[in-house]
């Protein structure tokens, strides 16, 4: 196992319950009504997404810069309060580090989000950062992903990536890596070279080398 991805919304930090907060909010600004349902639609999706589905769904006019804006200053007001960090994520953050495996955060979530987040968590537990500034299109292409191991000079066979979304399982398959899914919003399905989890409390770096070790486990 030469590297191991954490995705960011939902599976590293408890992001997802404040970003519906926030698109409620925004929604009746817009003068439109938002529910979980909405948010599903957009579970591992980017800002541009999440901008043209809003404006849609609300028929507001408002300029999709201005709402990103609005989207994005809401955000990161929100995470300097603080953010919960999943259920067993620091602890399994804490023994790669201390394996010495190299740990990136491939997020399509923008930078100065992304950054919020990394304030509560700490930056410096991660060699690599990926966010959606950083590619030209965001999971489920797997573009994040082989940018992670461009990055570390890994290959993407011998790498885990932890996600919580569709979008971001199909990302890291398409790499070429395997995965863990603890899935949120939306069911995810087992399958070769995917291990599905209720909580990252269920796994351990023996778990993740044996998934590299054996894809179709």
């Amino acid at each position: 196992m030469e590297a191991v991805f954490f995705d960011m919304d939902g599976l590293l930090v408890d992001t997802e319950k404040v970003w519906l907060e926030l698109e409620t909010e925004v929604m009746a600004t817009l003068g439109g009504e938002w529910t979980p349902e909405h948010q599903s639609h957009l579970v591992g999706g980017s800002m541009e997404r999440t901008v043209a589905y809003m404006l849609a769904v609300s028929g507001s006019d408002v300029h999709p810069q201005t709402l990103r804006q609005w989207m994005v200053d809401g955000m990161v007001a929100r995470l300097a309060r603080g953010v919960r960090v999943m259920p067993g994520a620091s602890e399994l953050l804490d023994a790669l580090r201390a394996e010495g495996v190299p740990v990136a955060l491939v997020t399509s979530s923008l930078k100065e989000i992304a950054e919020a987040v990394l304030t509560s968590v700490g930056r410096d537990r991660f060699d690599v950062i990926v966010t959606a500034d950083d590619v030209e299109r965001t999971k489920p292409d797997p573009e994040p992903y082989l940018t992670a191991c461009s990055l570390l000079g890994v290959q993407p066979v011998r790498c885990v990536i932890l996600e919580d979304s569709p979008n971001g399982v199909a990302a890291g398959t398409a790499a070429g890596c395997a995965v863990v899914a603890v899935p949120s919003l939306l069911p995810i399905e087992p399958a070769p070279g995917r291990l599905v989890i209720d909580s990252l409390t269920e796994i351990t770096t023996d778990d993740l080398r044996a998934l590299v070790a054996d894809p179709t486990r």
